[in-house]
C-alpha cells in the first residue's frame, strides 16, 4: 500500500536525496545565471571588436574632414608648405618637407596624423585653431592603419566633388538678427518672390509682403538664385566661405530637393540658366567656370581662365557665348560650347562684379568696383562708352527683356535702356547697400535686397513701392532698425 507523502518525508534517505536535489538545482541556476552573463559580456566584446576594425571610408569619413579643416589653407589656391589636400592625388604627395603625407598602414610615417595630434601648436594642424576632435583624429588613424585606400571614382577629382551631400541643419525659427539679402528671384509667374536666407530659402507674396513658406536643406549662405527660364527648377547657389560651396536644384512649385548638381571647395557666387534652360553654369570664389547638363547632372565644361572669385554669369540670347565677371578685375566672354576664351576686358581696373549681353551680342554690358558700367565689344575687347556712375561700387546686372538693372552700394537700384543704355528711373527706398536685384515681366514687377535684410518690391512701370519686408523670419521691421 503506496505511504502518505507526509509520511514518506520522515524517512532520513529520502529527505537526503531531496537535500541533494535542491543543492544541485541551485547550483545549476547560479551557474546558468553566470553562463549568461558570460554570453552577454561576450557579446558586447565582439560588438567593440566589431567596432574597432569598421572599414574607415576616405570618402565617407575622411574627405570631409580634411575639407572642413584643412583645405582653406592647403588647396589650390594657397597652399602652405607646398602641401595640398583639396584632392586624394595631391593630399598623397609630400610638401616642401620632403616627408610622406601619407603611408599606408604606418601611422608612424606619416605626417599628416603627426601634425594633427602634435602638442606643438607651431607644428600643430590646423595651424591657430581648435585641434581636431578625437573621433575626427581616430578615423585618421585608422584610415591610415587599414591601407589609406581610395574608395571614389578619379582620385583627381576634387574632394568636395566626392563627399556625400550634407544633410543641412534647420534655420532659426525666428531670426536674432538680420541676414543680407544676398540672392533673390521671382517665381514664373511673379506672385513669389524666393529670397536666401541661413540654411533655406524664404518664399514671399509679392502683393502683400507676406510669408508663404520656408523651403530648407539649404547650404549656410545663399548667394545666388536662378529660375529655369520654363519654370521647373530653381537652382540655388552658395555655401560656407572657404569650406565648401554648392548647387542645389529644387521644384520650384513644391520645394523639393532634386539634387545636388554640384559641390566645390568655395562658395558659389552665380548660376546661370541658358536661354534653353537645359544647361547651368556655376561659378564661385573658387575662380572656376563650371557648366552642367540639368538632365543628367555631369558637368560638360571646366574654365579655369580667371584668376580669383568669378562673381557673376551671363548668356547671350543664343546661348552659344558665356560671359563673366570677376575680382581678378577682368570680364571674359567664352564659346560656350567649347569653353574657348574669346575676349578679355581689364577696362574697369577695378574688380567686376557684373556682366551682361548687349541685345545686339555683340557687345557687353560690365558693372565694377570702379563705380561705372562700361559698354565694351566682344570683337576687340575695346570700350565704346561709360553708361553710369554710382557713388560706390556697383553690382550685379538683371537683364530684361527691354532693360537692365543695376544695384550699387550706393543704396541705389537704377533701370537702364537696354538699347541705348539711357537711365530710365531710379527705384526709391533702400537704408543699405543694394545687394541683388530681381525681375518678373509677367507680373511687372522689381524686386531688390539689401545688406541690411530688407527687401523692396516695386511696379515696373512706374516704381512705386508695392511691399517692402524684412527677409528675416521673425524679426520686426522695428527690430531690424534697432
Amino acid at each position: 500500500m503506496r505511504q502518505p507523502i507526509a509520511a514518506n518525508l520522515k524517512h532520513p534517505a529520502l529527505l537526503q536525496g531531496l537535500a541533494s536535489f535542491f543543492v544541485v538545482l541551485l547550483f545549476l541556476g547560479a551557474n546558468a545565471a553566470v553562463y549568461a552573463e558570460d554570453k552577454a559580456a561576450a557579446a558586447e566584446e565582439k560588438k567593440e571588436e566589431k567596432k574597432e576594425v569598421a572599414k574607415v571610408s576616405f570618402r565617407q569619413d575622411v574627405a570631409n574632414v580634411l575639407l572642413q579643416n584643412c583645405a582653406a589653407c592647403h588647396g589650390p589656391k594657397k597652399a602652405e608648405g607646398g602641401y595640398r589636400v583639396d584632392t586624394f592625388e595631391q593630399l598623397m604627395r609630400p610638401g616642401e618637407s620632403g616627408e610622406a603625407a601619407v603611408t599606408a598602414q604606418d601611422i608612424e610615417d606619416s605626417e599628416l596624423l603627426r601634425r594633427v595630434i602634435s602638442d606643438d601648436e607651431s607644428e600643430r594642424m590646423p595651424l591657430e585653431a581648435d585641434p581636431l576632435s578625437k573621433q575626427d583624429i581616430a578615423k585618421i588613424r585608422q584610415w591610415i592603419e587599414q591601407g589609406a585606400a581610395y574608395d571614389a571614382q578619379d582620385p583627381k577629382l576634387p574632394l568636395a566633388a566626392i563627399v556625400p551631400p550634407p544633410e543641412h541643419p534647420a534655420p532659426p525659427e525666428a531670426y536674432p538678427q538680420s541676414m543680407p539679402a544676398a540672392a533673390l528671384v521671382f517665381s514664373a509667374n511673379g506672385e513669389e518672390l524666393f529670397v536666401g536666407g541661413y540654411h533655406e530659402l524664404t518664399v514671399w507674396n509679392t502683393k502683400t509682403g507676406a510669408l508663404l513658406r520656408r523651403i530648407r536643406n539649404v547650404d549656410e549662405r545663399t548667394l545666388a538664385l536662378a529660375l529655369q527660364p520654363q519654370g521647373g527648377i530653381l537652382a540655388v547657389g552658395g555655401g560656407s566661405p572657404g569650406r565648401r560651396g554648392e548647387v542645389r536644384l529644387f521644384d520650384a512649385k513644391t520645394g523639393a530637393m532634386k539634387s545636388v548638381l554640384a559641390t566645390t571647395t568655395d562658395v558659389v557666387l552665380d548660376v546661370a540658366f541658358n536661354p534653353a534652360g537645359d544647361r547651368l553654369a556655376v561659378a564661385g570664389a573658387d575662380a572656376i567656370i563650371r557648366v552642367f547638363d540639368v538632365a543628367s547632372g555631369k558637368e560638360t565644361l571646366t574654365i579655369t581662365s580667371h584668376s580669383d572669385w568669378v562673381s557673376a554669369l551671363a548668356w547671350s540670347d543664343d546661348g552659344k557665348q558665356l560671359a563673366s565677371a570677376s575680382r581678378d578685375k577682368t570680364s571674359k566672354v567664352f564659346d560656350a560650347k567649347t569653353g574657348d576664351l574669346l575676349i578679355t576686358y581689364s577696362g574697369h581696373g577695378q574688380p567686376v562684379k557684373g556682366v551682361a549681353f548687349h541685345p545686339d551680342g555683340k557687345q557687353i554690358y560690365s558693372a565694377a568696383a570702379d563705380k561705372k558700367i562700361h559698354l565694351w565689344k566682344i570683337a576687340d575687347g575695346k570700350k565704346v562708352k561709360d553708361i553710369a556712375s554710382f557713388g560706390a561700387e556697383a553690382y550685379r546686372l538683371t537683364k530684361f527683356k527691354d532693360g537692365l538693372l543695376a544695384s550699387s552700394a550706393d543704396k541705389s537700384v537704377r533701370q537702364f535702356n537696354l538699347a541705348d543704355g539711357k537711365q530710365v528711373r531710379v527705384f526709391k527706398g533702400l537704408a543699405d547697400w543694394a545687394l541683388s536685384t530681381a525681375v518678373s515681366e509677367k507680373a511687372k514687377l522689381v524686386a531688390a535686397g539689401g545688406f541690411d535684410g530688407m527687401v523692396y518690391i516695386w511696379n515696373l512701370e512706374d516704381g512705386k513701392e508695392i511691399a517692402k519686408l524684412q527677409s528675416a523670419p521673425g524679426l520686426t521691421l522695428q527690430a531690424a532698425k534697432n
